[in-house]
């Protein structure tokens, strides 16, 4: 006999929530709406020390990552999210098209925070594609005061802290300092693997230390070169914001992070969110292989295409960056930033964020 599954409303706040819910031991009309849709996992055998087991694959496309939009899909053991939805709807699909993927079989569209270069799009992902979205209160009611969303019919709330469930896969939700009203970070979870989609974090704190070690590969922030910085055109307030402790973390900061990480469990990193005035993908990896050593894995996310196809438990080596050679960049690059100790750089951006109020 099926035990029936006792569940919090969604409008509440807890460690944790099914996204599926069982009434009287049988699929909610929602479970049997996307049954048919989650498919099988895509499996293979593993054999360790004589036992076999299944091993279960994450895929990772980046459909874009910068200020003019950020879009990631993610698909493990049948479940297939997107987090944010900054871009269109028509490049959205046709960007997952590009690698066979359907965007109408998305499960759930689960949102970071109200910016508009995360947000842009929710309303027309729902309505068109028909799935849910996931997003806190506070973030929603931001969204909606800054923007017309048009109507929508399936909006399911979680709390900054709390852990989601799709099926088997759970979605860990992390509360960062970034100057929006409730902005948090995740972690996908399919009990082999975890995943972090870790961008506008604001600096460097305690949780995102906590969690790196955790990760088999990493969507990471990675926005800005300090020296392109200084040198651009932005006003000082703007600067300030940026490299604020409310703001963004830079190429080193996210270079450092992922080195103390270490990379015993790590396979890879995918460097996020790349400004498009203070950053250049060649600085950036560049930056990253000094601190980090020429054989860390890594690939730049794309401010206008969509990447390759990433699975989390194994690398390309056409996928991710060759090494490249100090001598050979003349662009502007962090050489003088990479001696800085980030426990400083961290305490500085942290010691002046009373200066400053981001909330937008």
């Amino acid at each position: 006999m099926l035990v029936n599954r006792a569940v919090e409303s969604l409008e509440m706040c807890g460690s944790s929530f099914y996204a599926e819910v069982l009434q009287n031991g049988s699929p909610s009309p929602l479970q049997r709406t996307k049954q048919s849709s989650l498919g099988r996992p895509d499996t293979r055998l593993l054999v360790d020390a004589g036992e076999v087991s299944t091993l279960i694959r994450m895929e990772v496309i980046t459909l874009q990552s910068g200020s003019s939009g950020n879009c990631v899909y993610v698909e493990t053991d049948g479940v297939r999210l997107l987090f944010d939805a900054g871009i269109s709807g028509n490049k959205a699909q046709q960007r997952l098209s590009h690698h066979g993927k359907d965007i109408r079989d998305v499960d759930a569209l689960i949102i970071s925070h109200d910016h508009r270069d995360h947000t842009a799009s929710m309303g027309i992902f729902q309505r068109k594609f028909g799935m849910p979205i996931y997003v806190t209160k506070r973030t929603y009611a931001e969204t909606k005061r800054r923007m017309k969303l048009g109507r929508l019919h399936d909006v399911r709330h979680f709390c900054s802290g709390d852990t989601m469930w799709f099926g088997r896969v759970s979605v860990e939700s992390i509360r960062t300092p970034h100057d929006a009203v409730d902005g948090v970070a995740f972690v996908v979870d399919n009990s082999q693997h975890r995943f972090g989609v870790l961008t506008d974090l604001g600096h460097v704190f305690s949780e995102l230390e906590s969690v790196m070690p955790t990760l088999d590969a990493v969507l990471i922030e990675s926005n800005y070169c300090p020296r392109m910085l200084d040198d651009g055109p932005y006003p000082a307030f703007l600067k300030n914001r940026i490299s604020g402790p409310a703001g963004h973390i830079s190429n080193v900061e996210a270079a450092e992070l992922l080195k103390r990480a270490g990379s015993e469990r790590l396979n890879w990193a995918c460097l996020a969110h790349l400004s498009d005035e203070n950053n250049d993908p060649a600085v950036a990896l560049e930056t990253h292989q000094q601190v980090l050593g020429s054989a860390f894995r890594l690939i730049c996310a794309d401010r206008q295409a969509v990447s390759p196809l990433m699975h989390v438990s194994e690398f390309d080596e056409e996928t991710f960056a060759p090494p490249i050679a100090a001598s050979a960049s003349k662009l502007p690059h962090d050489n003088a930033m990479v001696t800085t100790s980030i426990d400083q750089a961290t305490t500085t951006k942290k010691s002046s964020q009373s200066q400053f109020d981001f909330t937008l």
